[in-house]
């Protein structure tokens, strides 16, 4: 349940409802649906992976620490939750992946990313590896099945209020721009310390 609520907070599909109003306007809930799920997939990939190989791919393939992966990944989000703070939405235009691969645009950066990457590492190193597939599965299923019901309010209210849509992406991305940033540190806290702990041993 913890492996799962961490990779559900640090997805955040009220962030990402905010990256997605472009895909909302210009598609049905279906075709949303469709998107979400393969993007799902392609990031439930990724997740399995590193899941199921923990910091053995970092310290024998990639020949990193994965405390240096986790002080790499908050610097990248604190960076991203300070642009979201100041622009607001505009950030989006910056990180939007190209319209031709929306799937992948949406798996990257924000469901693939550092954070992301680094919940499922955790996972796999703290629950049996069937344990922490389940947890993954249940994370992206529910962001996919909140980000389709912000699809139908998103139709509900665009009809009636559009200004009211504008305003709640600004808030939103300068709300979620908190979440993120404390994430980040929290991330870079966490990889700090496995350093100094890795020096004394």
């Amino acid at each position: 349940m913890k492996s799962t609520l961490l990779l559900f907070v640090i997805l955040n599909p009220f962030a990402l409802a905010v990256y997605l109003v472009d895909l909302f306007r210009s598609n049905t809930s279906r075709d949303v649906l469709r998107i979400l799920a393969r993007a799902a997939l392609i990031g439930g990939s990724v997740f399995a992976l590193f899941a199921w190989s923990g910091q053995a791919l970092f310290a024998d393939v990639l020949q990193v620490r994965f405390a240096a992966f986790q002080v790499f990944g908050g610097i990248l989000f604190l960076i991203i939750a300070l642009r979201f703070m100041i622009t607001g939405s505009q950030t989006l235009v910056v990180l939007r992946g190209s319209p031709g691969q929306v799937a992948g645009a949406i798996a990257m950066p924000f469901l693939v990313g550092p954070g992301s990457v680094s919940a499922a590492t955790m996972a796999g190193l703290r629950l049996p590896l069937g344990q922490a597939l389940a947890a993954i599965a249940c994370a992206l299923v529910a962001v996919v099945l909140l980000l389709g019901l912000f699809k139908l309010v998103f139709d509900f209210v665009t009809a009636r209020n559009a200004r009211l849509v504008e305003r709640y992406v600004e808030i939103a991305s300068r709300v979620s721009a908190m979440m993120v940033g404390s994430i980040a540190v929290e991330m870079t806290f966490d990889g700090v310390e496995s350093w100094l702990v890795g020096l004394h041993h």
